[in-house]
């Protein structure tokens, strides 16, 4: 049962991974767009260049106003992809696929209009099948080289002859030899310059891959320790609520009644049992235990402040270095998750140097920064490689090393992050970075409405 209810409570996890990375392939999809639009304003404009150096420096006439609509088409077609390149959110293969034919179509128009097969610019249309190989799907690359292979073979049959000055077939050909070079360096350095583009976004594309699966691992390996903890808290409520009844019947029996040392003991373990059962309805109520809680606002000042003040009843022997510097208060929800994790923090740097300890808190009207720090030991060199990774400690204690991941977790589902390192003069330094604009009252009401 306790295996089903956790398949059940990491689907949702699995779920935003999923769309984690959809957003990812999008975001790859936009930007290859970006490319072919840029491409195509390039061609557009050597087309025309060309066009009009070989009317008026050749002297050879072309059919104008039929390669005018071409080129006007290339141009309509290049404006409404840039209004969906800036207006959606994903491309699809077949839109790409589309837009590459649409490019052949035009290349096909041209070459028609200008001697077939003739002319030496037939071959851009390898120019395409590289695109298309590069960002579609196997089966529309394939269509690419089927439809382009056709358009090629039918210039060679269909096509309007080109009307050349005199000069007859040796000035055919030395055209055709210096069209094929100006092709030649054309399809080379779009080839350089675009493929090494797609294939940085390709990378890119990749990477967040990458991270997000690490995410997503993350995020279900913290929910099975919600799941832990919170049958933890159960199983415990009970025998927690035994030992409080014992230890209330001890105080009033005779023989720890008259004895004032036997009194402070018992009042010792009445307060551990007391703060255990605290620490166990934070965790129930953390995990929805509880019902009908109502929101608690606060300032930043007032939750600091409440904070170290816990802090220091529990560890009244350490001595914490306490400064804030705020400017204007801000008011903002009483986050517990937060409160335990910065909890987490001053208790790491407590172990570490048990005789001195610094919270730092202060804002910029836009983040929230709290800074601790130690005179501990520092940080080794690998364990700041690994920060935020599960199981990574120096206190080789099992289950150790959860402290800077939850931090870092809880941080960064807030919207922040965390940096440690460590200081010139000795010790670790860990910062905590939050945007108020996740803890404040107004965000709230926004996420509210």
């Amino acid at each position: 049962m306790s295996s089903g209810l956790a398949q059940e409570q990491t689907r949702p996890a699995a779920a935003a991974a999923g769309k984690r990375a959809a957003a990812s392939n999008d975001a790859a999809g936009l930007q290859n767009m970006l490319q072919l639009i840029e491409l195509r304003w390039i061609a557009v404009v050597g087309q025309i260049v060309t066009i009009v150096f070989v009317q008026v420096a050749l002297r050879i006439d072309l059919p104008l106003l039929a390669m005018a609509a071409v080129v006007a088409g290339l141009v309509t077609l290049n404006l409404v992809s840039t209004h969906r390149w800036r207006t959606l959110r994903s491309v699809s293969n077949v839109e790409l696929m589309g837009g590459l034919l649409l490019d052949v179509a035009a290349l096909t128009a041209l070459l028609y209009l200008s001697g077939g097969a003739t002319n030496p610019f037939v071959f851009l249309y390898p120019l395409q099948v590289t695109l298309g190989a590069m960002l579609l799907d196997a089966w529309s690359t394939w269509l690419m080289v089927a439809v382009t292979s056709a358009c090629f073979a039918g210039l060679t049959l269909f096509y309007m002859p080109l009307k050349l000055p005199d000069g007859g077939v040796a000035e055919l050909f030395h055209l055709h030899i210096i069209g094929m070079l100006v092709c030649f360096v054309m399809d080379a350095g779009l080839l350089v310059v675009f493929m090494s583009r797609i294939s940085q976004n390709l990378r890119m594309r990749d990477a967040r891959l990458a991270d997000l699966r690490q995410r997503a691992a993350e995020e279900d390996h913290i929910v099975r320790m919600g799941l832990l903890a919170s049958g933890a808290a159960h199983e415990l409520s009970t025998p927690l609520a035994t030992l409080s009844v014992i230890l209330g019947d001890w105080r009033r029996m005779p023989t720890f009644r008259d004895d004032p040392e036997l009194q402070q003991e018992l009042g010792d373990m009445q307060a551990e049992v007391l703060r255990c059962k605290t620490i166990v309805t934070g965790i129930l109520l953390s995990a929805g235990e509880a019902r009908g809680e109502s929101t608690a606002f606060t300032t930043i000042s007032g939750f600091v402040d409440e904070l170290v003040g816990e802090w220091r009843a529990k560890r009244p022997s350490a001595h914490l270095e306490y400064e804030k510097r705020l400017g204007e208060d801000r008011v903002i929800v009483s986050d517990s998750a937060l409160k335990q994790i910065i909890g987490n923090l001053l208790d790491n740097a407590c172990e570490a140097s048990p005789h001195w300890l610094a919270l730092r808190v202060s804002h910029d009207g836009e983040t929230l920064r709290m800074e601790v720090r130690d005179r501990g030991p520092g940080f080794a060199p690998e364990m700041l490689t690994q920060l935020g990774k599960p199981y990574q400690s120096t206190k080789g204690r099992p289950g150790g090393g959860l402290g800077l991941f939850l931090v870092m977790n809880v941080a960064r589902k807030l919207g922040g992050y965390v940096t440690a390192e460590n200081a010139a003069e000795g010790g670790a330094v860990v910062t905590l970075y939050l945007p108020l604009a996740a803890l404040t009252i107004e965000e709230e009401d926004g996420g509210a409405g």
